[in-house]
């Protein structure tokens, strides 16, 4: 079978991450055809937007999709998130975000944790406004039953399927008693359902102290927007920080994976932009399109360089990206 695969390179460094993740992934015994679209701030100076219909039609027609990154510059009109208004559009859900610990002296051990993150709606749902003469500024939290049953049930389907026993629902019903308050009612619910599965309910704040004192005991963690979106970005601090995070958006139609740094802009060029974020997020992609053996083979020559210390600077070793891609890719091609 051929994968058609969208490449999303975008702003800064994502050019040069996703050029990487494309040489690994040619290395692999698969077979893929890539097209890339634009994204971010570059496709907003050549085409006055920064998520052009035709990029989300790319997506739409592939199997999948692999993001760089993009720079979001504040208060520019007619500008806006295109990775939020990609998620809403093509209805990506669900936020997964692994935590693995890695041969890696920064990274804790004894962690293998993945925060299921509601990906649509909550306080990323986009509706603010000014009152009282630009005085007030008021943003609409959305939770829907449609938007919590169904990020709920990823949670525990994913559960299930990696053989995993807990999940960890997170909210704040004690406070956001209207909102949390309907996410945790469904969240009880829906782990009816599973009773093989032991649901535990936790505060955002004690969440955000136990990742701290005992992450070990995490394994799934579900929650809305906002507070996976903080939980998730503390957690991959556990294991070797953003330069090693990926993540994945899925929906029932399409996905769309990539690595959660940012543009970096003073790194373009350098050749010390990190690529390892998207090494892991591209054997996402492949987890996601049924290739486990070619998934464990990719992220078995990644963490092979990094417990040899071929990395870039950021994580102790003296490679550049394209050194580190080439040595990556030697071991899958070797299958060390």
């Amino acid at each position: 079978m051929t994968y058609h695969i969208t490449l999303l390179p975008g702003d800064g460094i994502g050019p040069e991450v996703i050029a990487a993740a494309e040489t690994v992934l040619r290395a692999l015994p698969l077979e893929f055809t890539f097209t890339r679209a634009e994204i971010g701030f570059s496709a907003y100076e050549r085409l006055g937007t920064p998520l052009p219909e035709a990029t989300l039609e790319a997506i739409r027609n592939s199997h999948a999709a692999l993001f760089g990154a993009v720079t979001t510059p504040p208060n520019l009109p007619g500008y806006f998130s295109p990775v939020v208004r990609m998620r809403q559009a093509l209805d990506l859900y669900a936020n997964l975000r692994p935590n693995r610990s890695l041969p890696h002296p920064s990274s804790r051990p004894g962690i293998d944790l993945v925060i299921v993150r509601e990906n649509t709606e909550g306080l990323y749902s986009g509706i603010e406004r000014l009152e009282d003469d630009g005085n007030r500024a008021i943003t609409e939290r959305v939770i829907t039953r449609r938007g919590s049953e169904r990020i709920l049930r990823k949670a525990f389907d994913l559960a299930r399927q990696t053989g995993r026993t807990r999940v960890h629902v997170v909210h704040k019903a004690n406070v956001l008693r209207q909102t949390c308050g309907l996410f945790r009612r469904v969240a009880l619910e829906v782990a009816a359902e599973y009773p093989e599965i032991e649901m535990l309910e936790m505060l955002v704040d004690t969440c955000a102290m136990e990742l701290i004192r005992a992450p070990e005991q995490l394994q799934v963690i579900v929650t809305t927007n906002l507070f996976g979106d903080i939980l998730s970005d503390e957690a991959c601090m556990l294991v070797g920080g953003l330069g090693v995070a990926a993540s994945g958006n899925i929906g029932t139609d399409a996905a769309v994976f990539e690595p959660v740094h940012g543009s970096a802009p003073p790194l373009v060029g350098t050749g010390k932009a990190n690529p390892t974020a998207t090494f892991f997020a591209a054997a996402m992609m492949l987890e996601y399109l049924g290739e486990t053996e070619s998934a464990i083979r990719l992220r078995k020559a990644v963490e092979a360089c990094i417990a040899a210390g071929q990395t870039t600077p950021d994580l102790g070793g003296a490679l550049t990206t394209s050194e580190m891609t080439e040595a990556v890719k030697c071991r899958i091609q070797n299958d060390e």
